[in-house]
């Protein structure tokens, strides 16, 4: 029996991903599709993609497939050959990142989840056959201009810092399943407008969609393929983008700029800037932004105190983070701001 998962260092990987001489494709892609055995089906991809020297990271669920990966560019041809050739993933859409240096993953990981988007919802009479509208990116522009349209950013805070549609709302919460039952609170009373929806690569505003219409909401709509899929239909169509600064992705790269403009600002020093990075203190390694000045006076680290600690001995810095838990750590700012523009959209 083939090894099922990998068992090289990630510092090893790294090293080899460097050292490849081809281009790598970066892609994303998800459906909603019943899995009877995820863990079979899981089994199934790994053996087959890592063939393919694909990297990157899928979850599957009985829901569906959710995936960011490269690929070898020149085996691309043979990436779709062998995925259209599953069931209910023939023809699926490919979003293609639009800013890509090819650098994105260094190892192939495929993992069973409850849900491909963990959403909170517990209504048997949930489903997700009934969805929201697809737009794509010329339809997207139509319904932004019309006076009646509300759009709402799927995503979290640090994502929709950096950029994002305009006159979007954000919903102030950095977690999907909080998202979606505020998300209704906040529209209420907006039951029969137009309502645009949009996420990074589709699959968090596809299942709001559905989520809107089960609560009652009339004329919903969501952005197919995401923003991933918007900015590259926009170079395809010659139109100009809706959507200003960069857009944040889940991988090494940390980003795609979609336009020119920076609208957001250091951390640090408030000076414009829009560069994601991890705090190099392995016992922090809180997400934020930060410039290249702050960046070399605090040698990549989020304060001077994580400054203080990478310099000291490795057996020191594993003492200080002996106890500490180090999930996900992300710069957040109060979301305040928001109260005005929903208050003037409800005429209050």
């Amino acid at each position: 029996m083939p090894v099922l998962h990998n068992r090289v260092s990630n510092e090893e990987l790294k090293e080899l991903l460097m050292q490849e001489k081809g281009p790598r494709t970066t892609i994303s892609f998800y459906t909603y599709f019943p899995i009877q055995n995820p863990k079979e089906f899981r089994d199934f991809l790994y053996l087959h993609l890592y063939a393919l020297k694909v990297f990157g990271r899928i979850y599957v669920a009985k829901e569906g497939i959710n995936a960011q990966i490269s690929v070898p560019s020149i085996d691309l041809e043979a990436f779709k050959s062998f995925l259209y050739s599953i069931d209910h993933l023939k023809g699926l859409r490919l979003n293609i990142a639009v800013d890509d240096d090819g650098k994105s993953f260094w190892v192939l990981k495929i993992k069973v989840r409850e849900k491909i988007v963990a959403d909170g919802i517990d209504d048997p009479d949930f489903s997700m056959e009934n969805k929201g509208k697809y737009v794509n990116a010329k339809q997207m522009n139509l319904l932004l201009d019309q006076k009646d349209t509300i759009v709402i950013d799927m995503r979290n805070h640090y994502e929709y810092e950096v950029g994002h549609f305009d006159n979007a709302i954000e919903v102030p919460s950095d977690t999907f399943r909080e998202q979606l039952p505020m998300a209704v609170d906040m529209m209420k009373g907006n039951e029969d407008k137009n309502i645009i929806m949009y996420c990074t690569g589709g699959i968090r505003c596809e299942k709001a969609s559905a989520f809107m219409l089960h609560k009652g909401f009339k004329n919903v709509f969501h952005l197919e393929g995401g923003i991933i899929n918007y900015a590259r239909q926009a170079k395809e169509f010659k139109i100009e983008p809706k959507f200003i600064g960069k857009n944040f992705v889940f991988d090494n790269r940390l980003g795609e700029r979609i336009t020119e403009h920076i609208i957001a600002k250091c951390h640090q020093c408030a000076k414009p800037c829009d560069e994601h990075t991890n705090c190099l203190n392995d016992g922090c390694h809180l997400l934020f932004i930060q410039c290249k000045e702050c960046a070399d006076k605090f040698d990549g680290c989020c304060s001077k105190e994580c400054k203080d600690t990478i310099h000291l001995p490795q057996e020191r810095q594993k003492e200080l983070r002996q106890g500490l838990e180090n999930g996900q750590k992300i710069f957040n700012k109060s979301k305040e701001r928001l109260r005005p523009r929903l208050d003037e959209m409800n005429g209050l």
